[in-house]
């Protein structure tokens, strides 16, 4: 493999091996971090504009990875998968404000059994509760720091090991967090693919401070561990989640709403101001915290441990996949399901229902309103944006490494063929694996809806 050594494969033992072996008072914590709808490339230490002061000093301190995906661009579905280590069909929990069946295994059933206890601070959204049975610090959209606080020095002094979960509500719109006046709007920079309006530049300005507030979080999380005297063993994951909730970012299979920012640090373990270019997915989270707990993953985990990868070795995926549902989501197309596969040089994405308008809150904000409104005039620029976002072929392919804002469709370009066939091929097979049946799929999206569990329940009363 490239990149692989002997020095990361004694290393990674290492770590099994000292996770494996040590007492309960010197197990590695573990501190999870996660954002709300932040697009990995607004960030400081991946070239953003906005300012992440504590965010890029944690990347000095550990490894930025620079290919992190997951595999749903919404908020329900990306938690359960981080907390389940299931894809978002094998699990069902694959449209939004979403659910699993009772009985699923998730990080609290992992670790509690492993002496950790696991804790959340700040927005779940996930269910059921039965499933999800961690301790709760309140904080029902941030996390509360002051409780965080107790949680940790209770831990210190008790000396037990623990798995914390803090999830902010940021940059979630509507964007009123943090201070806009560091982000002027005619000094912003809009990517090539926006349309250039006030409402855009606006919307950018509470945005990118929205970031700088959750940077802040991040510098307070960080702080209590260093008053406790718990950073220099504990293993912390910093993570953007999905896009934003600007065009062509959120709810796409498209980079900007599959891939994430992802820093982790491990004194000791970890090399500081190391950049890995591994292929990772979200869902290969929980059985690396299995690991660094001192278990052995479960069988039934689709995710790979990460600890090679920390431990420095740079091969772990070959390809990354994608789901999107818009059925039953706020102000979504009454059906419009994507799947998508990337590989390390393109991207294919297979669109369900071509004929069908995509919709979703995008397309009712402000800002996209306003490329609209623009196109109206006879704005030839926007015009072309507001018709790319809303109607789309049902085959897209992107060379992302040339192309990595996937700018250019090259789907209908005779050379890539064989590429077309491959991607789709290994699409299918991993859809298989998940018993995703497509369209099938996705319009029984209504049923994995909390909305239709609570039906269900009621009709079973």
């Amino acid at each position: 493999m490239r990149h692989f050594n002997a020095a990361a494969v004694l290393h990674c033992l290492h770590l099994v091996c000292s996770a494996a072996t040590c007492s309960a008072s010197d197990k590695p914590n573990i501190l999870f971090m996660i954002a709300d709808d932040c697009t990995f490339r607004d960030i400081g230490c991946y070239g953003g504009q906005a300012h992440t002061p504590n965010i890029d000093k944690l990347a000095t301190e550990g490894m930025r990875f620079t290919r992190c995906f997951q595999s749903a661009p919404m908020c329900s579905p990306t938690r359960h998968n981080i907390y389940t280590g299931l894809y978002p069909v094998t699990s069902g929990a694959y449209p939004n404000h979403t659910f699993v069946p009772d009985g699923t295994k998730s990080v609290v059933q992992y670790l509690s059994k492993l002496g950790y206890r696991v804790a959340q601070s700040g927005k779940t959204h996930v269910a059921p509760n039965s499933v999800f049975d961690w301790e709760k610090i309140p904080g029902p959209k941030n996390p509360q720091f002051d409780k965080v606080d107790a949680f940790l020095g209770d831990s210190a002094k008790s000396k037990t090991p623990f798995c914390l979960l803090l999830c902010s509500n940021e940059p979630h719109t509507p964007w009123n967090q943090g201070d806009p006046s560091r982000y002027p709007p005619e000094k912003i920079t809009l990517p090539p693919h926006f349309v250039d309006t006030p409402e855009t530049r606006d919307g950018m300005s509470r945005y990118m401070a929205e970031i700088t507030y959750y940077d802040s979080q991040v510098g307070k999380a960080l702080q209590l561990l260093e008053k406790h005297r718990l950073a220099d063993n504990t293993l912390v994951v910093v993570v953007s989640e999905q896009g934003s909730s600007m065009p062509f970012a959120k709810w796409t299979c498209y980079d900007n709403g599959l891939q994430s920012a992802l820093i982790a640090r491990w004194p000791g373990r970890i090399k500081p101001g190391s950049v890995n270019p591994a292929m990772i997915e979200y869902v290969d989270l929980l059985p690396t915290f299995v690991e660094v707990a001192g278990g052995k993953p479960d069988a039934a985990l689709q995710g790979k441990s990460l600890l090679p990868v920390l431990a420095g070795q740079q091969d772990h995926k070959s390809h990354v996949f994608g789901i999107m549902t818009t059925r039953g989501i706020n102000s979504g197309s009454d059906h419009y399901g994507i799947r998508s596969i990337r590989s390390e040089k393109f991207k294919y994405i297979w669109n369900l229902t071509p004929d069908v308008k995509f919709q979703n809150a995008c397309t009712t904000s402000p800002e996209f309103q306003s490329w609209k409104k623009l196109a109206n005039t006879g704005n030839e620029d926007a015009a072309a944006k507001v018709k790319r976002y809303q109607f789309r072929p049902e085959v897209e392919l992107y060379d992302v490494v040339n192309d990595p804002l996937e700018l250019h469709n090259i789907a209908d370009d005779g050379q890539f063929a064989d590429v077309k066939a491959e991607l789709r091929s290994k699409l299918e097979q991993w859809m298989q694996q998940c018993g995703d049946s497509g369209q099938a799929t996705e319009m029984e999206a209504l049923q994995h809806m909390n909305r239709g569990r609570r039906k269900i329940q009621r009709r079973v009363k």
